[in-house]
């Protein structure tokens, strides 16, 4: 039997085949791509595309779907990789220069998204989309022009509000996030900028900038240990971090400055405290909570070293630091009841009560309420000169001194206006004698009654009775006479 001649196709037909076969094959799985991305089912859509590349690695449109695809799943890094191979398959593919710029936009290269957006402009002058894209990077670059400018000058709210604006435009932009997040930091939005840094952190665990936000909030909240942590693990991850390393040795000096402090205050060498504690508050004037404790420790020390004003002064800092900062108003509010200036304790103890209300802290209001009461009065103590815990043999001497020195007699040569002032005082110290020198009276002056509201001090007695009762005057009048045979401004009494 004759052998069949058989015709063998070339190796060159056969790879025709195979790449016509690769091409309709890619092609279905684009189709199917396609009708994934229409029903908004990126994931699926991604790995059709795939396909398709994989059967035909050298079709730019097919990378551009899959760029398309990766930019709704919010995936621009890769995104990127694709839209940038598109272009080299074919740089007149404007849908690849287009998704090459959004790209670059959304990771907040605004630069590299202006030459993309140009070059599409060059291939088609009239595009519209492309004209607003390009106009849209601009606008990023102008808000990095003034966050740049308003961190300079420690305007942190203006770099929030540019952020903000930019990361509209530029949503997936970790360095304008970690921007806005630093800045809420330092204007004390902690749970806001620890929200951002975790963000990114989700994303990338090893991100040496939101582990530096992080650590920023925790300082900044006082936590200085874990604040520690978080800084050394950022230098870990970027060993050129200065912000990083300027922090961490910030906290670490101002921990070891606010210790020797305190230990100081606890051996009560307050001088010493109190250099302390200034020497610390120079180290980082950013850091608003322990800057605030460090101004009321050194209130504290001002009270111990017999300094009201200046504590007061420092809980007055420290509480325009920390408005909510109750330990620096009960310190000030002390302050002021030692120097008598009850209205503002009053002021200072209801701030607090509303903030905490406490039996202790009712108590405190209470008494400062009480002290403002009894400062309103006649101060029937410094009438005489004598303190509130003075003896009655000490009120009595000092009831003495005061009346011989207002007797209007003793003034008879003044003038007219000078005689009406010294009776108004000789009559004062009358009036405070006959309180504080009764028991009774005594008492109820001291509790916080105003005995002249009730008709028991200040009425219509007569201080020349009081005067001749006290020196055992009997009847008649009484008059100071000069001594001439003793030394200009002595005087004595005669009884008529």
């Amino acid at each position: 039997m004759a052998a069949v001649d058989i015709d063998m196709p070339m190796e060159t037909e056969v790879e025709i085949l195979n790449e016509e076969d690769m091409e309709r094959e890619a092609e279905g799985f684009k189709e199917q791509g396609n009708a994934f991305y229409v029903k908004k089912d990126y994931s699926e859509a991604f790995n059709y595309y795939t396909k398709a590349i994989d059967a035909c690695p050298k079709n730019a449109s097919y990378y551009g779907n899959r760029a398309a695809t990766l930019m709704m799943l919010c995936r621009f890094r890769e995104a990127l990789e694709d839209s940038q191979q598109a272009v080299r398959l074919d740089d007149c593919f404007m849908k690849g220069h287009l998704r090459e710029g959004k790209c670059h936009l959304s990771l907040g290269n605004a630069m590299a998204a202006s030459r993309c957006f140009q070059k599409v402009l060059e291939l088609e002058a009239s595009n519209g989309q492309a004209r607003q894209e390009h106009k849209n990077a601009s606008s990023v670059l102008e808000y990095e022009r003034m966050a740049d400018f308003g961190f300079e000058k420690r305007d942190f709210r203006k770099v929030v509000y540019c952020m903000d604006r930019a990361l509209v435009l530029a949503p997936a932009c970790h360095r304008f996030k970690i921007l806005k997040a630093e800045c809420l930091a330092l204007l004390g939005r902690y749970p806001e900028a620890q929200s951002v840094a975790s963000d990114i952190l989700r994303m990338d665990s090893t991100n040496g900038d939101a582990l530096y936000v992080r650590g920023l909030c925790l300082y900044y909240e006082d936590c200085i240990d874990k604040a520690v942590q978080f800084f050394v693990q950022a230098l870990r991850m970027a060993p050129d971090h200065e912000k990083a390393r300027l922090a961490c040795r910030n906290a670490k000096a101002l921990k070891a400055k606010k210790e020797e402090g305190n230990k100081a205050f606890k051996e009560c060498s307050y001088e010493a405290a109190f250099k302390l504690y200034t020497e610390a508050l120079t180290i980082d004037p950013n850091n608003i909570k322990t800057n605030a404790k460090l101004y009321c420790n050194r209130g504290t020390v001002g009270a111990k070293l017999k300094n009201p004003d200046q504590a007061i002064e420092d809980c007055t800092s420290a509480i325009k630091l920390d408005d909510t900062y109750i330990k620096a108003y009960l310190r000030r509010s002390q302050c002021y009841m030692d120097t008598e200036q009850y209205e503002e304790a009053v002021r200072d103890y209801e701030k607090v009560y509303q903030t905490e209300k406490t039996k202790e802290h009712k108590h405190l209001l209470k008494t400062a309420q009480l002290e403002l009461k009894k400062s309103k009065r006649k101060d029937y103590y410094k009438v005489l000169g004598v303190g509130k815990q003075a003896t009655e043999d000490e009120i009595k001497k000092a009831y003495r001194k005061r009346a011989l020195m207002h007797h209007p007699d003793r003034h008879s040569a003044a003038t007219p206006e000078v005689q009406k002032e010294e009776e108004k005082k000789f009559k004062e110290v009358g009036e405070a004698f006959t309180v504080l020198s009764d028991p009774k009276k005594k008492m109820r002056y001291d509790s916080g009654h105003d005995l002249e509201d009730e008709g028991c001090g200040g009425g219509d007695f007569d201080a020349n009775n009081i005067f001749r009762a006290f020196f055992g005057g009997q009847g008649g009048g009484f008059n100071y006479e000069s001594n001439q045979n003793s030394a200009p401004g002595n005087f004595f009494f005669q009884f008529g």
